[in-house]
């Protein structure tokens, strides 16, 4: 049986995961403790704080207003720490990397990694294959930015 501490983060999970697709920022930041941090790791991405992190998914669901997740598998992995599993979905219908949108979806697996302090998040790390959504979406000329401060600058615009 999970501890009540386990049992609460796991329910911010679920709020901070409903935020994300529903496009509730308010929500989804107040599922963090003190200062929100997400890192982006294949991309070098930290968006630390508020301002950051309303940037980064405003620029993200422009670009993929459908984006969710599926198949959501979480894994209680020590004191402070949850990994989440899931299907990352979305389709291109608005601007991506100032590109015109191709209306292409894509399917991709993730590895979230939630660092919590009570039940609170601290730290949202993500791992993606970031070259496999760039293919799926139709923008294979994307590739060889993928990592660079280019692609990261671009990706905010």
């Amino acid at each position: 049986m999970a501890s009540e501490l386990v049992r609460r983060r796991l329910e911010v999970l679920k709020t901070h995961f409903d935020s994300e697709v529903e496009h509730d920022w308010d929500t989804c930041l107040a599922t963090f403790k003190d200062t929100p941090r997400y890192e982006i790791v294949p991309l070098g991405q930290v968006h630390e704080g508020a301002e950051a992190i309303l940037a980064y998914h405003t620029a993200q669901r422009r670009a993929f207003p459908d984006q969710r997740h599926e198949n959501v598998r979480l894994h209680v992995a020590d004191d402070d720490t949850i990994v989440a599993e899931f299907d990352l979905l979305g389709t291109n219908t608005g601007p991506f990397m100032e590109l015109e949108p191709t209306g292409r979806a894509f399917r991709v697996p993730v590895i979230a990694v939630f660092f919590f302090d009570g039940d609170g998040i601290t730290n949202e790390r993500v791992y993606l294959d970031v070259a496999s959504l760039v293919r799926q979406v139709g923008r294979p000329e994307l590739l060889p930015l993928l990592g660079t401060e280019g692609f990261a600058a671009a990706q905010m615009k």
